[in-house]
């Protein structure tokens, strides 16, 4: 018996229709996760701010955690290059902490003015960028292993360089300036970080650098065999971490006002943290600066949250130190997702 033409038509045009609301829910539900920390930021805010309405939500706490993370921002934004290239760089806190002590003991004990010293300290970042390529590119051993070892070497730089003590005096008004201003009620910083986020973005996102470097930490045999120079890709990416690094550590002496011997390492963790988690946001699967930026935020919410409500000293650490599992954990989820 022949099958009525209406009858088929109008089974296909049912499937049709399926599959149509089977991918939109499926596109639906991609985009809702890709976004899901500001749904969780907004949420943290809400709850934070109906328990402790009298002080999370005041512009003190809104200024100071927008300053005091904008520092944060900086240095999770160093590691963005070379986790993207499938690369390590543990040394970005002792960088931090070395053109921290660097800048103030040029301006304070040597003398210098205050924007030569500001350009010697960034030439010092791009001699110890320069260093880790060496050593993870050209000697090809293990960024982590590398770097880890450039962090102790620094570390112990930090420490001869400054007998152990912090300069707290002798640092220029106009220099300090720089870190304090404001302009429209927001910390100075706050621009910086900004100015960071978009130059990093843009070549990201929009220069054939940053395809090349997203394709050489996919597969870097791969890449090299597409005629990418991976070597190139890798060497810049380190060059630019300790770049950014560098200038986190001038921000934070402006900033403060002085430069202490532990400026760096208690900035590691939640960078890490914030970079891995930013990787499950908006491009899935991949590290990138507006998810960067969006995890640096909310784990700084949660933690000034429970801080307000009386949560002892050590929260802090315990709170970054789970954020980089779960963060690490979906980091790898949305990997492999994206690959299937």
């Amino acid at each position: 018996m022949a099958e009525d033409p209406t009858t088929a038509d109008s089974t296909k045009g049912t499937e049709s229709q399926k599959s149509i609301s089977v991918r939109f829910l499926e596109r639906l539900k991609k985009a809702v996760w890709n976004m899901s920390l500001l749904f969780i930021w907004v949420g943290m805010v809400v709850l934070f701010g109906l328990l402790e309405p009298d002080v999370f939500l005041s512009t003190v706490t809104l200024r100071s955690v927008l300053a005091d993370q904008a520092i944060t921002a900086m240095m999770a934004m160093s590691l963005i290059m070379p986790i993207a290239s499938n690369k390590f760089d543990l040394s970005v806190a002792g960088m931090m902490g070395l053109s921290a002590i660097l800048v103030a003991t040029f301006i304070v004990k040597v003398g210098m003015p205050w924007p030569l010293a500001i350009l010697l300290t960034l030439l010092c970042g791009l001699i110890v960028g320069g260093i880790n390529v060496f050593v993870v590119v050209h000697l090809k051993i293990n960024s982590f292993i590398a770097t880890l070892a450039t962090l102790s070497i620094l570390g112990a730089m930090i420490q001869w360089i400054s007998d152990g003590d912090q300069i707290a005096e002798g640092i220029p008004s106009s220099f300090k300036e720089f870190g304090r201003r404001q302009f429209f009620n927001i910390p100075l910083p706050v621009f910086y970080m900004l100015a960071i986020a978009l130059v990093l973005a843009y070549v990201l996102d929009f220069r054939q650098f940053g395809r090349y470097l997203y394709a050489t930490g996919s597969n870097e045999d791969a890449a090299r065999l597409a005629g990418v120079n991976t070597r190139k890709v890798s060497s810049i990416a380190l060059m630019v971490s300790a770049t950014i690094a560098t200038i986190v550590g001038i921000v934070f002496t402006m900033r403060i006002g002085a430069a202490s011997i532990d400026v760096g390492m208690p900035y590691l963790l939640p960078s890490f943290a914030a970079t891995f988690l930013g990787a499950t946001q908006f491009k899935e699967g991949n590290v990138n600066v507006p998810g960067t930026i969006v995890a640096v935020y909310v784990l700084a919410t949660g933690v000034k949250g429970v801080q307000l409500m009386g949560a002892p000293y050590w929260i802090e650490d315990l709170f970054f130190g789970l954020a980089l599992l779960i963060a690490v954990g979906l980091a790898v989820r949305s990997g492999r997702q994206r690959s299937m």
